[in-house]
């Protein structure tokens, strides 16, 4: 049985005001574009980029990055630039995103001072970058742990010009795992976590929450994103596999949720017991279907399975085993027509999305990282 609910957001209405103007802007739907052959970009080690044709598979080019090991990629809002961050010396460095040029490449570390931040995005004009990070400085006797901060990094001047201590009641095991969406207008920041967390860029400030611990009516309590928030291609939505779980044997289910930004709802349908790990969700052109890596059991006993649903109906239509990874990220091909599975390996495996099976590998000749993967026409 699928319920559904929307979260009353009691006294946060009265920021309705407030806030109508930028959910406003990021929530016109995006035009849909036909699907044409394209370039993946991916991290490998130690230090560069591979661009691969999305047909053949070939690595066309290699781009070392002067700051080392990719960990994170993400695009402007305008799909114009390509935003890179990289654990080795905590450094950024920005792509254009048609010509695959680096722009600006620049490290936040110091002899004496030390960063640490994965992931976060960049604002619309691509001049700051937004994240959670962590700050370390090396004194004479001792070092000292910074909090964890808010933290806005100005590209032109290669540092960070705003930071602000994240307070202690959203400063959670989540807040490093966190998904981070800027409005077309670059004022709102939100981050997805156990909660949605609205922030004004200018001053890093909370200016609303919206709780999606316990959703009303679902009898569920305790939902949480589960494999990273993906977009229904469009800003207005945002959809996830969930896990939930009852309150009072506290059985764990898994389910879709939906984010409307609009309106600040929470929609949950619950679908089934939750597997073990579930590799976020896929979801094609037409917005009618989604997929996901299921991974059920440990070490011998470890099952990997595809499972492809009916996002109108919220039910599954398809299941299909694959070979198990010890680890691996799951992606899909621009026009919804394969799926991807790689990451720390030297290869994709390329399979079906309507039969479910195995194609063909793609040899990278490298080993990739975690960063994920990218689309670029």
């Amino acid at each position: 049985m699928t319920t559904q609910t929307g979260i009353s957001l009691g006294a946060l209405a009265r920021k309705a005001a407030l806030l109508a103007a930028p959910l406003a802007a990021i929530a016109q739907p995006a035009l849909i574009q036909p699907a044409l052959a394209g370039t993946l970009v991916m991290g490998s080690y130690p230090d560069k980029l591979l661009l691969v044709d999305d047909e053949s598979g070939k690595v066309t080019t290699r781009i070392p990055l002067a700051t080392g090991l990719p960990t994170s990629l993400r695009m402007t809002n305008d799909k114009t630039k390509i935003f890179v961050t990289t654990i080795t010396t905590s450094g950024i460095e920005v792509l254009d995103a048609k010509t695959k040029k680096v722009l600006t490449q620049f490290s936040l570390n110091t002899p004496t001072v030390k960063y640490r931040f994965n992931g976060g995005v960049p604002d619309p004009s691509g001049k700051f970058y937004y994240t959670t990070a962590q700050k370390f400085d090396k004194l004479i006797d001792r070092y000292v742990v910074g909090k964890m901060q808010y933290v806005v990094i100005d590209i032109a001047q290669k540092k960070v010009v705003k930071a602000v201590d994240v307070p202690e009641e959203d400063n959670t095991m989540a807040l490093g795992r966190s998904w981070m969406q800027i409005s077309d207008d670059g004022k709102f920041l939100y981050m997805f976590r156990d909660k949605v967390v609205i922030l004004d860029t200018a001053t890093l400030k909370a200016v609303d929450h919206v709780d999606l611990a316990k959703p009303e009516g679902t009898g569920f309590e305790g939902n949480t994103f589960n494999g990273g928030v993906e977009t229904l291609r469009n800003t207005s939505e945002y959809v996830s596999l969930f896990v939930a779980s009852d309150p009072y044997i506290h059985n764990k289910q898994f389910g879709l949720g939906r984010f409307k930004l609009a309106s600040k709802t929470f929609e949950f349908a619950p679908i089934g017991p939750a597997p073990a790990q579930i590799a976020g969700l896929q979801v094609t052109p037409d917005m009618k279907e989604g997929y996901t890596a299921v991974t059920q059991g440990i070490t011998g006993n470890k099952r990997c399975e595809f499972w492809r649903f009916d996002l109108t109906d919220n039910k599954v239509l398809d299941k299909a085993e694959f070979p198990c990874r010890s680890r691996f990220q799951f992606g899909m091909s621009n026009d919804g027509k394969k799926l991807y599975i790689y990451g720390a390996s030297y290869d994709i495996e390329v399979y079906d999305a309507k039969t479910l099976k195995w194609e063909k590998t793609w040899d990278l000749a490298a080993d990739a990282t975690m960063a994920g993967m990218l689309y670029t026409p």
